[in-house]
């Protein structure tokens, strides 16, 4: 999320200099915890991205890989956290895993930039971030490759220990136009000797599955790992975006519909098979429950074995108090039936609202989509 941090945007250069002597990352392999994104280094990286992929798709082949350097420090007032204030592209395109920056002519443009920043900033290179443009998949493609973890490895080697801890951001800018959101994420790199424990993957926790751990982060998921992301903005930054937002973002609403997008699909699908199987497990109880009362109306139920009727005062109770069925056996048949009924009114809703939202659209567009 966002967030309105004004001392973000100050430097105490006494504390930045005492952490960048002390080195607390260099004794702990994950000692970097977080990353503090502005709103010109994300703009920044979105657009070279993007731009990667118009080139690419423009010239008829694949979407091109793109490449640059972030801008930043270490927080002073918490260490374990890389505050990038901007980003600056290279000319630098590259092939699906591998992004190289070995070219000559790179590498001077890289030392001129380099020059300026120590004369204009405080800030330093602390990173660096690249794209993969790939098939958009139900998993981001932000993961390194072996190639992106022998050169985040390289400048970690290089930068640590002269107080300016590295890390490493992907980006997938296809996933991002895909969410209308920017999908990325930041990485380090474990040092050679260091093993981390058995079956963890980047993000911390523990995956069993090879091919779960590979599809997601790659054949190396266990040289790696994630940093959290956050992105912050000063107060007259927020305030500039909500007058954008109101005068000339409103139109994004005819321009979108979530309801059509593959996983709010794949969502409702997996609901609908959840309330089949609920009310196919309470049918169920219901046909034995009739079978077994003498009495015998539909609506007057035992209740299972162990329970009892709160007003029945004997084996048999009244609508509420029976209790039955697969998955929400604990729920009355009223709760149950009021849970089922909120699921159902959800669904529905929600694909109203979907009709709803293409009809108007078709209405104030006059049919043109």
């Amino acid at each position: 999320g966002w967030f309105e941090m004004e001392a973000l945007y100050s430097i105490d250069e006494e504390k930045l200099a005492r952490i960048r002597k002390l080195k607390p990352w260099l004794e702990d392999p994950k000692y970097m915890k977080s990353v503090k994104i502005s709103p010109s280094a994300v703009l920044k990286m979105m657009i070279h991205g993007q731009q990667g992929v118009d080139k690419g798709i423009s010239k008829g082949g694949k979407p091109i890989e793109v490449m640059g350097l972030l801008v930043g420090r270490p927080d002073p007032e918490n260490p374990s956290t890389i505050i990038i204030s901007d980003a600056q592209p290279l000319p630098i395109e590259g092939f699906e895993t591998k992004v190289v920056a070995d070219d000559e002519n790179v590498i001077n443009y890289m030392i001129e930039l380099g020059d300026s920043l120590e004369i204009s900033r405080i800030d330093h290179f602390c990173g660096w971030y690249h794209t993969h443009p790939f098939d958009v998949d139900v998993n981001s493609n932000c993961f390194l490759s072996n190639t992106d973890i022998s050169t985040q490895l390289q400048w970690q080697r290089s930068e640590d220990p002269n107080g300016n801890p590295w890390l490493a951001i992907v980006i997938d800018p296809l996933y991002s136009l895909a969410k209308g959101k920017p999908e990325l994420m930041a990485f380090r790199v474990y040092p050679p000797q260091y093993n981390p424990p058995d079956n963890e993957v980047p993000d911390g926790t523990i995956v069993k599955d090879d091919k779960i751990r590979i599809s997601k982060w790659g054949a190396c998921w266990h040289r790696y790992y994630k940093l959290e992301i956050s992105f912050f903005m000063s107060n007259l930054s927020r305030n500039v975006l909500d007058v954008l937002k109101d005068k000339f973002l409103w139109q994004n609403n005819l321009c979108s519909t979530p309801q059509l997008e593959k996983d709010f699909i794949q969502g409702s699908i997996e609901k609908i098979s959840s309330l089949t199987h609920s009310l196919d497990s309470r049918r169920k109880g219901v046909d034995q429950s009739t079978q077994n009362d003498s009495g015998g109306g539909l609506f007057s139920f035992a209740p299972e074995e162990g329970t009892t009727a709160a007003g029945g005062g004997g084996s048999r109770g009244g609508v509420e108090e029976a209790s039955f069925g697969e998955g929400d056996s604990s729920l009355s048949t009223a709760a149950w039936t009021a849970k089922t009924e909120q699921e159902a009114l959800s669904l529905g809703r929600s694909h109203c609202s979907c009709g709803i939202h293409q009809l108007t659209k078709r209405i104030v567009f006059k049919g043109m989509i």
